[in-house]
């Protein structure tokens, strides 16, 4: 009776877990046609079926129309964008491709910025280059911030992958924090370049500079540089 029971347990816990993930799915953020999961205004943001570095600036992109990437815009450089599906815990995946000394950046509930730069062959990195967390702002100055552990930037031209693993802030019934955001995990390209880390409040240029919330949106940054991303995809969890 006693093995019985304890069958009977886990089938349960099993199956409240599957049951668990299931009604939370992985959110797609861009179908490969349109952006309807964005809010408007969209700006020069498009889809196209590829990009490549132009054979005449390397610091700009050739883009071929269609359909399965996303990218802002002939020009480079356009307003920055603003999901309609808003995070809290959240596990994404994103994939981006920068030309040469093109910068932008993916900021989580509109206010945590994981940087995106061309920084391929710098032997060091700081804060400001690709997957740092990037700094704080206040009194004209910056401060926090956080470099990646190694560079694993790709050359210019070519598709990487961030996959991060995001706890949101936490707050009491009153509405007041009592714990920090935190990047518990990133990886960059396959390596490892954070592990938890806290931003105790939104990092410089977010959507929302003085506020906290315990959910809000993903924002690409769309005015610093030509980018493109696909497979934009966020799996809302549970971490304690």
């Amino acid at each position: 009776m006693h093995s019985q029971k304890v069958l009977t347990l886990v089938t349960a816990v099993m199956f409240a877990l599957s049951a668990a993930g299931a009604e939370k799915p992985a959110v797609s953020l861009f179908n490969g046609r349109d952006l309807t999961a964005w809010r408007q205004p969209t700006g020069k943001w498009t889809a196209a079926r590829k990009v490549s570095l132009s054979a005449d600036d390397p610091a700009k992109f050739q883009i071929e129309s269609g359909e399965g990437i996303l990218v802002n815009g002939p020009g480079g450089r356009t307003i920055n964008l603003i999901s309609r599906f808003e995070h809290g815990d959240v596990e994404a995946h994103i994939e981006f491709v920068v030309p040469k000394n093109s910068n932008s950046g993916v900021y989580f509930q509109g206010r945590y910025e994981v940087q995106i730069l061309d920084s391929w062959g710098k032997e060091t990195v700081t804060y400001g280059d690709c997957g740092g967390i990037y700094e704080r702002w206040a009194n004209d100055k910056g401060y926090e911030g956080q470099a990646p552990r190694v560079n694993a930037s790709k050359a210019p031209g070519e598709w990487q992958t961030f996959d991060v693993l995001f706890r949101a802030p936490r707050f009491d019934r009153s509405g007041k924090k009592i714990q920090n955001a935190r990047f518990v995990k990133v990886t960059h390209n396959g390596k490892v370049i954070h592990e938890n880390v806290e931003v105790t409040g939104p990092t410089r240029a977010a959507v929302y500079e003085n506020d906290e919330k315990p959910k809000g949106p993903l924002m690409l940054q769309g005015d610093h540089g030509p980018v493109a991303f696909r497979n934009l995809s966020l799996k809302p969890i549970e971490l304690p």
